[in-house]
């Protein structure tokens, strides 16, 4: 067995995490001393060329279907003994011997006899967390080709890196050593694009937890795998082109719930029907930017993640938690460009092709731990838990046997831990198991079992797979932002055209005007001149005439018409030019007298108009006027009707109230009962003891009350609430609390307002006896969840804590407590009934010492614990109880074991809610309260609160914690 592996110093390599190699037998290959090297060469290069043809080559391919081989790695981890443990087992041998330069783990049967077992890595109790995740993990999150360290390898040997080891020893004899570091499988990593998985197993208290998920927050080198492999990650990625996401879920009792949102407990399973891909699409996933917020959301995940105290373990985890690391990186070197260096597009049919982009997942699993019930003492819920553990665990243990046998089916669908690791066992991920063991002689099954169950894992051949498809997403993002590049150049060219023919349309307008002023002075000084040459030679002319004159003497050269003649034509023809200038005068006045004619009479027109709308609009105005009138008549004959009958029902009022009196005192004089000797049925809380009240005073016939409100009707009977009579009112307010006390009658008192009526009667009366019905009436209506929200939200609660605070009548006090107590029944109004002061009021009616007052405040306070308890365990509330925080403990443990047995059973229920926060121990423990706990669980009359308090004190550490110091002998 000593030849079969070969270990480095203490078992690991310098980087790559050696420990997931292992060293074939070559005695059995290699018997002969005189074999040579030479002849062993072919050998290891033909395992090369083997290994590189399952390999993903470099280039463009995308071919999904490429796979490599790949077997389980295991590797076996010995936690360090504990003190209990060295207490325990001081006389007893060991049972394990670890071997880790041999990677051996010897168990012992007896004396004199042991199993050997090999695993790809042993880790003494003394490895370190950093050594612990590069055996384990780091060659599945990256993987790294590195040399062995010369120095830690004792035999004088001679080293060639030939892409495997040859170790020569002498002359004669060449042993190669197979690291495992082939083409093959030396980049199937997560990094590389290849799905991964590391899980730790064991039984329970071993150190799984520890191994994987310790933040070590006091000592940075105790940081766990999850810590570790996400700062690998995030050092290898690029921020700007890769995207990690994380989702952190739990399995618990066969749900899958999420550890980072804890409203989201049922997560259903999806797989892919054409690759078997299993997702969980429910869950949170979030995205990771740096280590901080990763630390954060480990913390976030922890808190929510269930554990229990067991014999074994103080902090057993009772779920399989498992961390998903999403990452999505690009391939470098294969995204095609889009534009060239200028920015001008290429060209797009030729060189236009999708990014590549590589998907891979790394799964971390800190599985529950494996217990006998016997030895951790599980019972009750944490029994349950177990089972479940136990079961999940077997459904695993099954289908790695029937991958390690290559049986025909694989049970994958007993369990929803064997559907959620289908990729993991069989699958293409490279999967890495740390089994984790305890050095103990009395738990040597437990180990003994561990160790099988690592052996047949390691038998499950994987075939690795790498996940590349094209990113069209990215592909239709850059075209996306190409288009409106371009689009913004087109539309920046285009503006500048437009610009452009702006300009020369301008200039040319400029230019044209300028042509034209230019044109007009050339033609006007054109004009000028021929005005001037026409006037010289005019003047010459008359010059040259007048030279002739004179010469000629006064001979006359008849040119054309004399001056005389014109002026002879001009005098006749000015009297007609007067004349005609004087009758166009004339016309153009007509015209405006006739303009104003048709004016003044559409003037006249319109106002005839309007005058006769002026009189249809009187006579209509009339006729209204009489309508109105006769309906004031008809309103006064009315009002009259009305007063009349008001004053029949306030006598009909007054009779039927003074014989409610009369059977009230009857009854009271007649009854030998305990129920008949409570007052009467006007100030009862509970709608029952009304009914059964009306029953017997009626013998059969309907009570006078249920009469009144089929005769009269109901808001006729509230309107009498309004009354200016204080008799009358309190007669009505009578009426209404009766009618409350009656369930089918609540919904209609509402719906006509009678809530709103009580709460105003209250705020606004000063009587102490309207005080006490208004309060029982508010208390029947107060048992409806809706009305407890109407009730709150119209200042119920602050009408009431006002009443109980001026009262000092028990009964106005118990009907105040009882209708606080029914809404300390409501969840959603926890909040808003403490800060109205509604928790106050009713500590501060202690003061009372009434039976029955103290009933309804114990009644109040254990619904409101029951309502804390129930929020707490659903997530919605966190730290100490308000009655704990507004002074109530004192009297509750105080009246915890009262003489009156309705009081002492509100507060042994609300004793026992209060106990299950484990926020209030400290208080409880203090105050007392844990001896009358102790009480409850011993002579409580009542079975299920008896149960309720031995649940509640078994399952408190601290109540165990002062059990223990107070020796007092609980089981």
């Amino acid at each position: 067995m000593s030849t079969n592996t070969y270990r480095n110093g203490n078992g690991s390599m310098s980087r790559g995490g050696g420990g997931a190699m292992k060293i074939d037998n070559f005695n059995s290959k290699y018997s002969s001393s005189s074999s040579s090297s030479s002849s062993f060469k072919p050998k290891v290069q033909a395992g090369l060329r083997r290994s590189s043809t399952g390999s993903i080559g470099s280039g463009s391919s995308r071919d999904d279907s490429s796979t490599v081989s790949g077997r389980v790695r295991v590797a076996v981890r010995l936690r360090p003994p504990n003190a209990e443990e060295m207490e325990a087992d001081a006389d007893f041998a060991d049972c394990l011997e670890l071997q880790p330069e041999l990677k051996r783990l010897k168990l012992r049967k007896n004396n004199w006899d042991s199993d050997t077992y090999e695993f790809d890595e042993v880790l003494t109790e003394f490895a370190s967390q950093k050594r612990v995740y590069e055996v384990v993990a780091k060659p599945v999150v990256e993987m790294h080709l590195s040399p062995f360290n010369a120095d830690r390898i004792s035999l004088p040997v001679c080293f060639s890196w030939l892409g495997n080891w040859e170790v020569v020893l002498n002359e004669h004899l060449t042993v190669c050593l197979m690291t495992f570091l082939d083409p093959a499988t030396a980049k199937c990593s997560v990094l590389d694009g290849y799905n991964g998985t590391v899980m730790a197993y064991g039984q329970t208290g071993t150190g799984k937890t520890y191994t994987l998920g310790r933040l070590g927050e006091e000592d940075t080198s105790a940081r766990g795998i999850m810590l570790r492999a996400m700062e690998d990650i995030l050092a290898q990625v690029s921020r700007e082109n890769d995207l990690v996401s994380v989702s952190y879920f739990q399995l618990y009792m066969e749900t899958i719930q999420d550890l980072l949102d804890p409203a989201n407990d049922s997560i259903s399973i999806v797989e892919d029907p054409k690759n078997g891909d299993v997702s969980l699409p429910g869950a949170t996933l979030v995205e990771i930017r740096d280590h901080k917020s990763f630390v954060e959301l480990l913390k976030l995940g922890e808190s929510h993640r269930f554990a229990a105290n067991t014999k074994l373990n103080t902090e057993s985890s009772r779920s399989h938690a498992i961390l998903m690391v999403h990452i999505k990186r690009s391939v470098k070197g294969r995204n095609s460009s889009l534009t060239s260096e200028n920015g001008n597009m290429s060209l797009m049919g030729k060189t236009l092709k999708p990014p590549v982009v590589r998907k891979s997942k790394l799964v971390l699993v800190d599985l529950a731990g494996s217990e006998r019930i016997n030895k951790s003492g599980s019972e009750g819920h944490t029994l349950e838990e177990a089972k479940s553990i136990n079961l999940s665990l077997s459904a695993l243990g099954k289908c790695i046997n029937a991958l390690a046998e290559n049986s025909a089916h694989v049970p994958i669908r007993d369990s929803k831990l064997t559907r959620l690791l289908r990729d993991s066992f069989g699958g293409t991920a490279r999967t890495s198991l740390i089994i984790t063991i305890g050095p103990s002689p009395r738990h040597r099954g437990e180990t003994s079992s561990t160790i099988t169950f690592g052996q047949r894992a390691m038998k499950v051949e994987n075939m690795l797979k790498i996940k590349e498809e094209f990113d069209y997403k990215s592909l239709s993002r850059r075209l996306e932002i190409q288009l409106d590049k371009l689009i913004a150049e087109h539309e920046r060219q285009q503006k500048a055209f437009e610009d452009e023919i702006e300009r020369i349309a301008l200039e040319a307008q400029k230019r044209v005007a300028e042509v034209e002023r230019n044109y007009a002075d050339a033609l006007e000084k054109e004009k000028l001149m021929y005005q001037k040459d026409y006037m010289e030679s005019v003047k010459k002319l008359e010059e040259q005439r007048a030279a002739k004159q004179e010469k000629h003497g006064h001979r006359k050269v008849k040119v054309g018409p004399s001056d005389d003649d014109v002026d002879q034509k001009s005098i006749s023809e000015s009297p007609m030019l007067f004349a005609s200038a004087e009758v166009a005068e004339i016309k153009k006045k007509l015209q405006n007298e006739i303009h104003l004619r048709n004016a003044a009479e559409a003037e006249v027109d319109n106002l005839r108009n309007q005058l006769t709308h002026c009189k249809n609009a009187e006579v209509f105005g009339n006729s209204e006027l009489l309508k109105l009138c006769k309906m004031l008549e008809d309103e006064a004959s009315q009002k009259e009707k009305l007063e009349e009958e008001i004053e029949m029902l306030q006598s009909q009022l007054l009779q039927i109230s003074f014989e409610a009196d009369e059977s009230r005192r009857n009854l009271d004089r007649d009854s030998t009962g305990t129920l008949l000797s409570r007052p009467s049925y006007l100030d009862s809380l509970t709608p029952q003891v009304k009914h059964q009240q009306m029953s017997d005073s009626g013998d059969g016939e309907r009570p006078s009350m249920v009469k009144l409100f089929e005769q009269v009707g109901l808001h006729k009977i509230l309107s009498l609430l309004e009354a200016e009579d204080a008799d009358v009112r309190i007669h009505a307010v009578k009426v209404v609390a009766n009618l409350a006390a009656e369930e089918s009658n609540q919904e209609k008192i509402v719906e006509a307002g009678g809530l709103t009526s009580l709460l105003t009667l209250l705020r606004s009366s000063n009587d102490e006896t309207i005080h006490r019905v208004a309060a029982g009436a508010i208390a029947n209506l107060a048992m409806n969840e809706t009305n407890q929200e109407l009730i709150m939200s119209q200042g119920g609660i602050s009408l009431l804590s006002l009443t109980a605070t001026k009262a000092e009548d028990p009964q106005t006090l118990r009907m105040v407590a009882g209708a606080i107590a029914n809404l300390c029944g409501n969840d959603k109004l926890q909040g808003k009934l403490r800060g109205e002061g509604g928790i106050r009021a009713l500590l501060g009616m202690v003061r009372c010492r009434h039976p029955d007052v103290l009933a309804q405040i114990a009644r109040g306070i254990a619904n409101f614990a029951k309502c804390e308890s129930r929020a707490s365990s659903q997530g919605a509330k966190s730290g100490r109880s308000v009655l704990i925080e507004d002074g109530a403990l004192p009297w509750i443990v105080q009246n915890a074991n009262n003489e009156a047995s309705q009081i002492r059973r509100h507060i042994e229920l609300a004793l026992c809610h209060l106990a299950q926060l484990e926020v209030n121990a400290k208080e409880m423990i203090t105050g007392g309260a844990v001896w009358e706990l102790v009480r409850i669980s011993r002579e409580c009359s009542r079975e299920d609160i008896r149960a309720l308090a031995n649940r509640t004190l078994k399952s408190s550490p601290s109540f165990q914690a002062e059990l223990k110091r107070l020796r007092v002998d609980y089981g």
